[in-house]
């Protein structure tokens, strides 16, 4: 990770060679699963020395797992990025029941500890990547400067951006998932009103996260009364995860019902990035990253995607210059924990 950056962050600047090796424990923890990995840091940079993946709900505490992964290999340094806002070293994780405090923890282990959204982990992720670690949905004919957006549906929905100097760019979180969900056409109004019987706020993460994909198949088949095959039915019955089977179908069985929800799926995603451009004039770029986008990257890359993100009235010359990417390293928001407790003050 020596190499130049594939972004200019601003906390390069910052950047001092050390006397000898720091370590550095990353993490990811977010609803599903936990990543891990400890990291060294010398005179080339970050090296990757071991990885390992925790299944977050078998465990009371983040705690555990770190004491479970590290053994006797104690870091200088840990950093962990998480599904949640941050706020004073303090955060209650989204999709999980963890609570989490830098300060608490960090006398309890004896070490330096952070936390740091997983979106903004994510942005400083980006620096780390490499130009193969990204498919392009659409290349602007102008050179892209300017802020940065960044959305990404997992297990939730997240959202960030990047500031531009005009020289480096400054990562910042954003809870903007959970911000109201904006229909525009009858049959999204009828989504809003089965959505709102449920949850009465409708937000965004309801309708563009993993387990919205289920929550859309729902809606055709209940609402709509869309047939669902038997084939299809029979899969579905004992399913932990509804929603890769219904993706996966879409993708390789070509279901008229799975593609008709995935449609809707890429049509929601497309509006939201759009959304946030529009927030952050993102003329530098929007960055589809998280674990859905490189899943169901060919639904992505058809052209569908990108003409529902230009569907924005007056403002369709402006998103025309913005060049969108797709991330396909799935630890981008675990090399964001790494460079940020590397280089960060404590």
């Amino acid at each position: 990770m020596s190499k130049k950056p594939l972004l200019p962050l601003a906390f390069t600047s910052t950047f001092k060679s050390t006397d000898k090796p720091l370590t550095i424990l990353a993490g990811d923890a977010g609803g599903t699963k936990t990543n891990m990995a400890l990291y060294r840091l010398g005179e080339k940079g970050l090296e990757v020395l071991r990885e390992g993946q925790y299944a977050s709900q078998e465990y009371k505490s983040l705690t555990e797992i770190i004491v479970q992964f590290t053994g006797n290999e104690w870091p200088d340094r840990i950093c962990v990025a998480v599904a949640g806002p941050v706020t004073n070293g303090k955060v209650k994780l989204t999709n999980l029941s963890w609570q989490l405090d830098a300060k608490a923890m960090s006398t309890a282990l004896k070490t330096p500890v952070a936390f740091i959204n997983d979106l903004e982990a994510n942005s400083y992720g980006l620096a780390g990547l490499q130009s193969t670690e990204l498919a392009t949905i659409h290349a602007s004919e102008q050179a892209a400067t300017g802020n940065i957006a960044i959305i990404a549906p997992g297990t939730g929905l997240g959202e960030a951006g990047l500031y531009f100097d005009g020289d480096r760019y400054h990562p910042f979180a954003t809870e903007g998932g959970h911000s109201d969900f904006a229909p525009r056409t009858e049959q999204d109004i009828e989504l809003f009103r089965f959505l709102q019987q449920q949850h009465g706020h409708v937000s965004w993460e309801r309708v563009l996260s993993g387990p919205a994909i289920h929550t859309l198949f729902t809606f055709l088949t209940t609402v709509q009364r869309r047939s669902i095959p038997a084939w299809l039915a029979d899969q579905l019955q004992d399913a932990h995860d509804a929603s890769p089977i219904i993706s996966n179908a879409a993708l390789h069985q070509q279901e008229p019902l799975c593609l008709e929800v995935m449609h809707l799926f890429v049509r929601y995603f497309a509006m939201e990035a759009a959304s946030l451009c529009l927030k952050l004039k993102a003329t530098g770029g929007c960055y589809l990253s998280g674990g859905i986008p490189p899943k169901i990257l060919p639904l992505l890359q058809t052209g569908e995607w990108h003409q529902h993100f230009l569907d924005m009235g007056r403002m369709r010359p402006l998103l025309e210059q913005i060049p969108v990417y797709v991330v396909l390293n799935s630890k981008t928001p675990l090399l964001g924990a790494a460079y940020y407790g590397a280089y960060m003050e404590y």
